[in-house]
């Protein structure tokens, strides 16, 4: 009677069981790894000038590209900062993740750093750094930065200008031109809506339905021409206006629909 080769049955288990936890084979890999390489200003108890940046100098190692992102806490809940955006990374090397803050007398006690495509399943906290940063209200402090902020900061704005110029260069698709044709139509036909809407409820209703009429109208009119007016002044005051004009246009429209619809009732 032969012997059962247990050993090769063995092995063979083994990598069934390493294959069915690793479902990629010699592809599976470890999520990015994120590690606070030092803080400037240096401390565990910080007190930042108005206006002054909070910097940490971040060592990843990453098989994937991602993005690394700095979200400030305190007791837990989200603070109201300003932070640094994200290029992408990939291998290994060191990024600069910063954030300041908005008013005086706002707290930091927990940095958490994310890392992943920015969606909230794939972008899990990898590394947090613990200390407390406190918004102070005196002017800018006259301590020399270290050598790491300014190198890292300046290359980090070489990285998003070449991206910048990278997606400007980039040709739009058919699907990206259809798209932002038929937005600025709807921008178009809404603002158009709110402004013919109310004027022709002006011209056409009497009594009380010409005054109602007259609110969305002069809505209308004042989002049209404050946005002429401070663009005016300075072109970059308005750079989301054409949302403006949707909001306002869909607004103003939807209300004549509402007051056309009560005036049927009522006349009835």
């Amino acid at each position: 009677m032969n012997a059962v080769p247990f050993a090769p049955i063995f092995r063979l288990l083994v990598l069934l069981i390493v294959l069915s936890c690793c479902p990629g084979g010699a592809d599976c890999h470890a999520g990015p790894t994120v590690r606070v390489v030092e803080t400037w200003p240096v401390g565990d108890s910080v007190t930042l000038a108005r206006n002054q940046n909070f910097y940490l100098r971040l060592a990843y190692d990453t098989d994937t590209p991602v993005g690394i992102w700095v979200a400030a806490y305190h007791k837990g809940e989200r603070v109201n900062v300003g932070s640094s955006p994200s290029p992408t990374y990939s291998g290994r090397g060191e990024g600069l993740g910063w954030f300041f803050f908005m008013q005086a007398g706002d707290r930091v006690d927990e940095i958490r750093i994310t890392a992943g495509d920015g969606s909230l399943d794939n972008t899990p906290v990898v590394a947090v750094w613990r200390g407390l940063v406190m918004a102070g209200d005196l002017a800018g402090t006259t301590a020399t930065q270290p050598d790491w902020v300014a190198t890292m900061s300046a290359r980090a704005k070489a990285a998003q200008d070449d991206a910048y110029r990278a997606r400007m260069q980039t040709p739009m698709t058919t699907a990206d031109t259809a798209l932002a044709s038929g937005f600025m139509l709807t921008v178009l036909g809404l603002g158009l809506l709110g402004l013919a809407a109310p004027a022709w409820g002006v011209w056409q209703w009497q009594g009380g339905w010409r005054v109602a009429a007259m609110v969305p109208a002069a809505v209308m009119a004042f989002v049209v021409l404050r946005i002429i007016f401070d663009t005016a002044r300075d072109p970059t005051s308005h750079n989301l206006w054409p949302f403006e004009i949707l909001m306002a246009g869909g607004g103003c429209a939807a209300a004549m629909g509402l007051l056309r619809v009560l005036r049927r009732i009522f006349d009835r």
